[in-house]
């Protein structure tokens, strides 16, 4: 965007390679605002969205739905690798950490092992169980049996980390419309990596 054609002799001038092309460039009225429209650009580097509702309300509304969902669209470019959703990374991890929870012994100080491996251990599975919240929120939010289906979530994740066979079941997360299990994978829920990192990070305080 040119806002002036001075230079610094207090000349004016204007470069032809600054010139950009629109196939339409026109004013039109909506609501009580002119606005000035641009169609057809050959350089898209930006572009705007209008959104018309009833009352304030609404429109509040739309631009937070529409907020959101470019938030996600940046985060997913952003992180460039996307994870399934619907609970399915943090039930993964709370099957998995309290597995390896269970390993956490000093083999050469036996005297001293007892207590340091119950203390990491206890860390560990409070970090795992503090992962759990997350598929507990979404069912309650949903108005389904937390209880059950996390427990019913679990079950599907430590038979995929325990045979090989069933491995197809990592993509297993919660189905908040029929209040069941499903694969997220095939449904397309799925989530950017870089915010269950970030999750991740700020429920252990790394």
């Amino acid at each position: 965007l040119v806002s002036s054609l001075a230079t610094l002799e207090g000349d004016e001038a204007f470069e032809a390679s600054l010139l950009g092309h629109a196939e339409e460039v026109a004013q039109e009225r909506i609501s009580d605002d002119e606005l000035i429209f641009i169609r057809g650009p050959k350089a898209r580097t930006a572009s705007s969205i209008v959104l018309r509702g009833a009352n304030d309300v609404m429109l509040d509304e739309m631009e937070r739905s529409v907020h959101d969902a470019l938030s996600v669209v940046r985060r997913v470019l952003e992180s460039r690798r996307l994870v399934v959703g619907g609970g399915a990374v943090e039930t993964a991890l709370n099957v998995w950490l309290e597995a390896f929870a269970t390993t956490l012994i000093n083999v050469f100080l036996p005297e001293v092992a007892a207590l340091q491996s119950s203390r990491e251990q206890l860390a560990v599975a409070e970090f795992a169980q503090a992962l759990l919240v997350i598929p507990k929120t979404l069912s309650a939010n949903a108005a389904k049996d937390s209880t059950e289906l996390v427990a019913k979530l679990r079950a599907f994740h430590h038979k995929a980390q325990t045979n090989v066979q069933l491995q197809h079941l990592k993509w297993a997360g919660l189905d908040l419309e029929e209040g069941d299990i499903r694969d997220n994978r095939v449904a397309g829920v799925i989530e950017p990596l870089m915010s269950k990192v970030c999750c991740a990070s700020n429920k252990g305080g790394i």
